[in-house]
């Protein structure tokens, strides 16, 4: 049976579900119910999400990335599909599906997946020389490479701070365009070796073009915007009583999907006090369930790229 054990994915790649049981444990609450996996990944969450299911029971996946549905058609089960897709688009695949409204739970475990930052193929270390892409669909949409090309200094500082939280990030971005017009970035580790030359103050334990390759990744991606769009079509998709699970790896995801839940928790605020309103009218169409939990010392000394995870949990009233 599937456990917290790390897959070992066709490509070769380990991947360890992060939150593996307990987000399992926090989605399904009915094993006959049709579930949504908007992130499969290499398919560990998947697996376990199959092994609580009942015969009568369903799992629908998506995942933008081509190696992603790749592993997936090795799932041999009748109850399990997959859309290669944006998690952005699930209420149309769940309308498509006949599901929209019904779904028992949806589980989102946001970000990049190790055996994409493992595979220097696919550019997102850099660590690991490889040609600067970050894109998790690389037929689709512009690269990294693309990206810093054509961006101009002020929107790559404005990139780097709202996306990486770069404090310095006018001086990296005036580093890149000053390298660029010898010649144009195109390696994950020439970029790397510019962003350590001009970086100021190293953070401990942290390499200094972390939060620049984190920047680049979100906005070749549209990682943000698509989280959002996922959030408000996943409390349409599903069906009342249904559970919404989102796992997130920085502060930027999880800010936005707290502000969701919570927005949802308290309802319309604006009412004049007082008002004998009902539930409904006030629209507080979420409860949380539990507060955020994390990983336990176990799991991120097995893990360590698991320790920045957040977990949150709510269920839709109505």
């Amino acid at each position: 049976m599937p456990s917290s054990a790390p897959e070992t994915p066709q490509c070769g790649y380990r991947h360890a579900s992060v939150l593996l049981d307990g987000a399992v444990d926090a989605l399904v609450h009915d094993p006959a119910g049709a579930y949504l996996d908007g992130t499969f990944g290499r398919g560990g969450h998947s697996r376990a999400i199959l092994a609580r299911l009942a015969p009568a029971g369903r799992l629908l996946a998506i995942d933008r990335d081509p190696q992603a549905v790749a592993e997936a058609a090795r799932l041999e089960d009748a109850r399990f599909t997959i859309e290669r897709a944006e998690f952005a688009r699930l209420g149309e695949i769940a309308e498509a599906r006949g599901l929209h409204g019904r779904l028992a739970g949806i589980l989102l475990d946001v970000g990049v997946s190790s055996p994409q930052l493992d595979d220097p193929g696919r550019g997102f270390s850099f660590l690991r020389d490889g040609p600067l892409d970050m894109r998790m669909d690389p037929s689709r949409g512009e690269s990294a490479a693309g990206f810093l090309a054509r961006a101009g200094e002020a929107e790559l500082a404005r990139v780097f701070k709202e996306y990486g939280e770069e404090r310095f990030a006018r001086r990296l971005a005036r580093a890149i365009v000053a390298r660029r017009a010898e010649r144009p970035f195109e390696r994950t580790t020439d970029l790397a070796e510019v962003v350590k030359a001009a970086h100021p103050a190293w953070e401990k334990h942290k390499h200094p073009a972390t939060r620049v390759f984190q920047a680049l990744r979100l906005q070749v991606n549209g990682e943000l915007e698509q989280l959002d769009a996922a959030l408000e079509a996943g409390l349409e998709a599903l069906a009342p009583g249904g559970h919404l699970v989102v796992i997130s790896f920085h502060s930027l995801e999880d800010r936005r999907v707290k502000r969701f839940i919570r927005h949802h928790v308290r309802g319309d605020t604006h009412l004049p006090r007082g008002v004998p309103v009902r539930d409904e009218q006030l629209e507080r169409r979420l409860e949380a369930l539990g507060k955020a939990q994390r990983p336990g010392a176990d799991e991120v000394a097995e893990n360590p790229r698991a320790r920045s995870a957040v977990m949150r949990v709510a269920r839709k009233r109505y």
